[in-house]
């Protein structure tokens, strides 16, 4: 287990105030654990933004290195990203752009949180703006291609931070963040959101915002949660918590976003890797992490996903869940 006061376990997180932007604990010693016991299932363990356990090999953070440069240590970026003292802007507000950033480094770590601090705005007003943001782990890196500005049929884990809705018949309310694992069999479809490869999904109202926005990924013994901090009030929220997810270790991080007709700034202030000092079995140990194929052991039949009126996805009735090998 790790040392006191680097998780937490129960509630939901805040930032650390003494540290902008980093998670710290969650409810103190005086909240009632009837409330903890209320709140049903309870949110993955968050890091306390702790510097001894930053992968600074891994992370994006100001003062960014190489400003006013195409290159800069650590990390590489393509298309029409650009690098500014305040942010790696990956499109501006016009249409037809795509830009990546991706880092250098291969992460070997088996357990971990990503924190990310970032900012979609534009000038488009009620769905007139587009496409969003995707944050990548994967097995290759700087290929451009049709996913918010990224390759398809990709090899492992991304989060999809969309803007806009391409199916006008979708009850969904965007923006709308969802989760998808490959093993480069699987295609992303925009004309349905990708709807049919989602794993999970949330609104998330993080556009044309005046305050930071914050968004955490954690990767943890099979278990994907993904938390938002978007109202300014220092805590996260649950978006997505799932388990049975495997992914391997060697891949990389990385971060697109793409315009078309319709166009956003997505900018990227900060992405900061931890290591997550989780114990594993001998069994885990033996085994060769980096030959993992990307796969969910659990997965919903897409003829049984619904969506809900407020935006939310829910499953159909157990007796709709199945298995489904992604080998």
């Amino acid at each position: 287990m790790a040392a006191e006061g680097w998780i937490w376990r129960w509630g939901w997180g805040r930032r650390c105030l003494g540290r902008p932007g980093l998670p710290g604990p969650g409810p103190g010693p005086t909240t009632p654990l009837f409330l903890l016991l209320l709140l049903g299932s309870v949110t993955a363990d968050i890091t306390d933004g702790n510097s001894e356990h930053l992968k600074r090999e891994h992370s994006l953070i100001k003062p960014y290195q190489g400003v006013g440069s195409s290159s800069m240590p650590l990390w590489d970026f393509q298309g029409s990203t650009m690098l500014t003292s305040q942010y790696v802007r990956l499109t501006p507000d016009e249409r037809s752009k795509e830009g990546s950033i991706w880092n250098h480094q291969p992460c070997f770590l088996k357990d971990w949180e990503m924190h990310v601090h970032f900012k979609v705005h534009g000038t488009g007003k009620k769905n007139l703006h587009g496409d969003g943001i995707a944050l990548w782990y994967t097995r290759d890196r700087l290929v451009p291609g049709p996913v918010f500005g990224s390759k398809d049929n990709f090899h492992g884990l991304a989060i999809f931070l969309d803007t806009y809705p391409n199916d006008e018949t979708t009850e969904r309310v965007f923006p709308y963040i969802s989760v998808m694992v490959n093993n480069g069999s699987l295609s992303y479809d925009h004309s349905k959101d990708g709807r049919w490869t989602e794993l999970a999904g949330c609104t998330a109202d993080f556009r044309n915002r005046d305050h930071d926005t914050f968004l955490a990924v954690r990767y943890s013994r099979g278990r994907l949660t993904v938390m938002t901090d978007l109202e300014d009030k220092n805590e996260w929220k649950n978006c997505i918590d799932i388990t049975g997810v495997r992914l391997p270790t060697g891949y990389y991080f990385g971060a697109s976003a793409g315009t078309g007709d319709l166009s956003d700034n997505h900018d990227i202030i900060s992405m900061k890797l931890f290591q997550l000092m989780v114990e594993h079995t001998p069994d885990e140990e033996s085994i060769d992490w980096t030959k993992i194929e990307p796969s969910v052991n659990f997965l919903k039949s897409p003829k049984d996903n619904v969506d809900d009126p407020t935006g939310n996805f829910r499953s159909g009735p157990l007796t709709g869940w199945q298995i489904v090998c992604l080998w």
